[in-house]
């Protein structure tokens, strides 16, 4: 690669700016639309050290040094010690000393599954198990910091794939909303990425050399949700706008042209 002159900006650094532009608007909008951010908030980020939880620790971090609102940030990684994952810890912390995050670290292990919520496959169960615990530490230490809102790193192709997944699986209408408002415990879950693309925080995540860690999920690749991801990759070559579109129709909802209940 050519060495730029001093004070001149190469093409890379030059997409990056536009990039990282891009993404924080369509932050900004989603925090703006949805209400994701009040005065004296004090937000958990679930920090699992993957490309989006890193936008998010980024974006938020960022957004936390603005005056108005005044919030503050906290990120939490969980380790699980039936699980294969490797996390940089040192870079996790390097990582969130630069985006002004506090960083705290938890261990949980899997335990058996509650009695009311057993998920019938095998691959389901394990998925759900992890999934549990986690968020069980997440839900537990926002209470001992004293956090009123849980920030997850779901964007929008996140959100479409639960929307098609409820509906094939479920027979439901239904995904998960950018505010969410616990009802047994008094906390908020935000999801400030849910207007940016999965592939817009992957070329930002190359170009900014955010590091990934060594091992992922044994499950990864056999989860219905891969599948629906590949179901979503298909969709987009009939229409480039699939996702767009997709997102859109849950606030374009024609009733009059629907079963009646």
């Amino acid at each position: 690669m050519t060495t730029a002159r001093r004070g001149v900006k190469t093409l890379e650094q030059i997409a990056l700016e536009k990039l990282r532009l891009r993404l924080t608007k369509r932050f900004h909008k989603a925090c703006a639309d949805y209400g994701l951010i009040a005065d004296g908030d004090h937000i958990l980020i679930g920090l699992s050290g993957g490309k989006d939880s890193l936008l998010l620790t980024e974006l938020l971090g960022r957004r936390s040094q603005i005056y108005k609102p005044r919030f503050r940030v906290t990120a939490l990684h969980v380790r699980v010690k039936e699980r294969a994952y490797v996390s940089d810890l040192s870079y996790l912390q390097r990582f969130c000393d630069e985006a002004h995050v506090p960083l705290v670290v938890r261990d949980t292990e899997i335990g058996p599954a509650p009695q009311d919520k057993r998920p019938s496959s095998a691959t389901g169960n394990e998925c759900f198990l992890c999934a549990w615990y986690r968020r069980k530490a997440l839900f537990d230490t926002a209470q001992e910091l004293g956090c009123n809102k849980i920030a997850f790193g779901h964007h929008k192709d996140d959100i479409v794939e639960t929307l098609l997944m409820n509906q094939v699986f479920q027979g439901a209408f239904a995904t998960m909303p950018p505010l969410l408002q616990l009802e047994k415990m008094p906390l908020q879950i935000i999801r400030p990425l849910c207007l940016i693309e999965e592939e817009d925080i992957k070329r930002y995540a190359a170009m900014s050399g955010y590091a990934s860690q060594k091992q992922l999920c044994p499950f990864e690749h056999v989860s219905s949700r891969a599948k629906v991801k590949g179901l979503v990759a298909q969709l987009r070559e009939l229409n480039p706008e699939a996702v767009d579109s997709i997102y859109n129709s849950m606030t374009n909802i024609k009733t009059d042209y629907l079963p009646k209940s």
